[in-house]
């Protein structure tokens, strides 16, 4: 009977399975892992959003296409300086911030008049005056960059969002 009793008052405890271990591990890692995966998105997002160095926001309400000279040959333009009888015939197509009121219509979208004429001529002097080796095709998104920033300079900041060069003939 001491036996009998011994049983019966000292129940073994029961091992808890590893199955479950593992399944709290799984649940805590996956918890783990949402969260910084939430935090490195909401880091990059935010760091999306904040101003570049120019001041102007990376990303911009669709803006306006404007291309720049003549419809069908686009600019055309002496280079190089007088002596050099080099000639450039570029497409140039402006994006350009409709909420500029002091440069876009908004109404028609078009061009003010007085921002037409100063486009068009900061264009042709920014153009005339670079040097045959900056038209080199590995140093284009640098002048269009460059041309960006003299038209912003001219007209405001955030006026262009961007240049686009649509042919470009070096002769």
């Amino acid at each position: 009977m001491a036996d009998e009793e011994k049983d019966v008052e000292a129940p073994e405890p029961k091992k808890k399975s590893p199955i479950i271990l593992i399944a709290v591990l799984v649940v805590v890692g996956l918890a783990l892992a949402a969260g910084i995966s939430i935090f490195v998105t909401t880091k990059i997002m935010a760091d999306a959003n904040v101003e570049s160095d120019e001041g102007e926001s990376r990303h911009h309400d669709a803006g306006v296409f404007i291309k720049l000279g003549d419809a069908k040959e686009g600019v055309l333009v002496n280079v190089g300086g007088p002596r050099a009888n080099k000639y450039l015939k570029a497409g140039i197509v402006l994006e350009m911030n409709p909420g500029k009121k002091s440069v876009m219509n908004e109404e028609t979208h078009a061009l003010q008049p007085d921002a037409e004429v100063k486009i068009n001529d900061l264009v042709t002097q920014f153009l005339r005056a670079t040097k045959i080796e900056d038209f080199d095709a590995t140093k284009q998104d640098e002048l269009k960059k460059q041309l960006k920033d003299a038209l912003n300079a001219e007209l405001g900041s955030g006026a262009v969002y961007d240049v686009y060069i649509t042919s470009f003939l070096l002769q």
